[in-house]
């Protein structure tokens, strides 16, 4: 077996540190695969996110306005569908926000941000080893958060149900999980699409066998969908035959998912010939880390793929800020990955056997 390389960033080798060459070739060969289909972006560019139906809703909620009948009408005003009832969001966003001042919602949402910085720097600061690596993952840390603390994205529930997401990823720890499904059962009560995360979760508790877990998650799921019967209660009450039902408009395809991955992060300052191979750059660095959250947060990353190419409708990148957050630090995961990829695939020695007659 090849001695493992001493890692240059990762305080511990990589998941790809002994593999053997044909397996380090055929890795790297999936991985530029990734990067070149990761160039279809280019001519996938998304539009942005309707803030102002969701300011709308809230303003209304906040004066007095009965939610359902407020979403409706601002809905059918922005010609857009009313069934299935997942077309309207979930009204716990818009109640709370309603109910407060706007300052204050502002102030929740840069305050929760900072908790899933320092939850996550704290987390990261353990995986790597040097001053220059910490730094780097802070800053892309920074450009995964930052675009989310814009104040015309603070009524949108994705927002809110992302930074959920990343805070119950950053606190969740083998034998200590009821912080992460509570904040995962929170993202999920903002925005249904979270489930995604639950539903990721529960498998990971299944396959490693952690049975309390396993009937936590579970049993979120389960609150989850009373809360699901019951808004689709109260939206088929509102909801007439002559309201537009989704089918119309085709799901974004997968050559629209890098460019709303670059949407929602700071690489929407970049080409998206660049931001393409960026993204998928940061795809694999998850695939390196050898730790337990690492394949729970690109599993998570993944079904928000398969969401954006095969169920969302929007045409917008509002589902890729259901991982945004984080999906940029798998750039600082990376190197160490790629390094000993290379050189196990490029290993050129060969094991010579002398025979010695006395």
């Amino acid at each position: 077996m090849r001695r493992a390389l001493t890692p240059r960033w990762l305080a511990l080798p990589s998941r790809f540190a002994v593999v053997s060459q044909p397996t380090a070739r055929l890795v790297l060969a999936l991985v530029s695969l990734v990067l070149l289909a990761t160039l279809m972006a280019v001519s996938a560019p998304l539009g942005q996110p309707d803030t102002s139906l969701y300011a709308g809703i809230v303003e209304a909620v906040r004066h007095g306005g009965s939610y359902y009948a407020v979403a409706g009408d601002a809905l059918r005003a922005g010609k857009y569908p009313l069934e299935p009832f997942t077309a309207f969001p979930l009204p716990t966003l818009a109640v709370v926000a309603g109910s407060l001042p706007g300052l204050a919602v502002t102030t929740m949402l840069y305050c929760l941000a900072a908790a899933v910085a320092v939850a996550w720097y704290a987390r990261l600061t353990l995986a790597l080893k040097t001053r220059a690596a910490r730094t780097l993952a802070a800053v892309l840390l920074f450009a995964g958060l930052a675009p989310l603390l814009r104040t015309d994205l603070s009524n949108l529930p994705e927002t809110w149900a992302g930074l959920l997401i990343a805070l119950s990823l950053g606190v969740h720890r083998p034998g200590r999980w009821i912080d992460a499904v509570a904040f995962g059962l929170a993202a999920t009560l903002i925005c249904d699409a979270a489930v995604l995360y639950i539903v990721t979760m529960t498998g990971f508790a299944i396959r490693e066998r952690r049975r309390d877990e396993t009937l936590g998650w579970i049993a979120a799921l389960g609150l989850l969908a009373i809360v699901l019967a019951f808004h689709a209660h109260a939206v088929a009450a509102i909801v007439t035959p002559l309201d537009i039902a989704v089918g119309t408009d085709a799901p974004a395809g997968t050559g629209s998912v890098v460019s709303a991955f670059a949407s929602a992060t700071m690489l929407d300052y970049a080409p998206l010939w660049v931001a393409g191979p960026v993204v998928g750059l940061a795809l694999f660095g998850w695939t390196t880390w050898r730790d337990a959250i690492a394949p729970r947060v690109l599993g998570t990353i993944l079904l928000a793929v398969l969401l954006i190419a095969l169920l969302d409708r929007s045409g917008t990148s509002q589902s890729a800020l259901l991982v945004s957050p984080l999906l940029l630090v798998g750039l600082v995961l990376a190197l160490d990955g790629l390094r000993d990829l290379f050189a196990a695939a490029l290993d050129t020695r060969r094991i010579t056997v002398k025979r010695i007659i006395r």
